[in-house]
């Protein structure tokens, strides 16, 4: 078993980090009902042994980078010697994307940058903040399941309305506003509209110029400023009632949108309006 692991899900999946001080050897299976996409972000092993019911077999090394995928209901038996290392999975329930992975044979590569780079970005955002945007984890989610498809050399069809209608953008916006206080997932947006999640994600951004996790990320700025600038509640709080699991990840955001922290924020802001109330009340007394 991992020294020590960390897990968190959101509606159509779920991530896993863990790690293993050195082992000699291990032996052990893998099987999910989930599409697997594991990667070692750190150590690795002088030998990796296995193979999948489907008839892939592997033996070499594993180090940093080294990307594998086992599609749901694909067993994996493995042998390891020599291993101390950190990985990290995404997990991908089949019914929650739109495009077909399920034939997507297994594979391993010892080099595929974009797989490899959203574990280590999941596995830094699950380790700074404690938790994952569900809505950063469903637009990846989309993003991973079509980068499979084109991988294996299947095209991806747009299909559906290039973009939302005015109508359909102000009925988005409105729902973001309405669901912020929660974690807000594509499928959130897109299933009122009568639209698959990629559909809509393509829509989305074809009508309002920017992505879906932009505009949630502004929205949650702006209701986050506000309560800045209207209450003393603690920037935990204010992190809370925004959507967020914690306040680093409202302070990346103010970094991001507004150049700035919670904190300096509201510091600034009160810095003004002190002294123009008081000269809203001296006017007042002079009148």
């Amino acid at each position: 078993m991992p020294q020590s692991q960390a897990t968190c899900g959101w509606q159509g999946g779920w991530f896993e980090t863990a790690a293993r001080r050195y082992t000699r050897a291990v032996e052990g299976n893998i099987r999910s009902d989930c599409h697997l996409i594991m990667a070692t972000t750190k150590g690795g092993a002088i030998r990796h042994e296995f193979r999948t019911d489907s008839g892939l077999r592997y033996s070499g090394r594993d180090r940093v980078g080294t990307v594998s995928f086992l599609p749901a209901g694909c067993e994996r038996r493995l042998s390891l010697e020599h291993v101390a290392w950190e990985w990290g999975a995404i997990a991908v329930h089949p019914g929650s994307v739109a495009a077909d992975i399920m034939s997507i044979a297994p594979f391993i590569e010892l080099s595929e940058p974009f797989l490899y780079g959203l574990i280590a970005q999941m596995k830094n955002l699950l380790s700074v903040d404690g938790a994952l945007d569900a809505t950063y984890c469903s637009v990846m989610t989309i993003a991973l399941a079509e980068y499979l498809l084109r991988r294996s050399g299947r095209p991806v069809r747009a299909k559906g309305i290039r973009q939302l209608s005015a109508r359909q953008l102000r009925m988005t916006m409105e729902r973001i506003d309405h669901l912020l206080p929660q974690p807000v997932q594509i499928a959130d947006l897109a299933t009122p509209l009568g639209i698959s999640e990629g559909h809509f994600y393509r829509a989305f951004r074809g009508a309002a110029g920017r992505t879906p996790v932009q505009a949630i990320s502004e929205r949650r700025v702006e209701r986050a400023a506000s309560l800045l600038a209207q209450t003393d509640c603690s920037v935990n709080r204010i992190a809370l009632e925004v959507g967020l699991a914690s306040p680093s990840h409202l302070a990346r955001l103010f970094r991001t949108i507004l150049g700035t922290t919670p904190s300096e924020y509201r510091r600034e802001f009160r810095a003004v309006a002190v002294p123009a109330r008081n000269d809203q009340d001296e006017a007042i007394r002079s009148g």
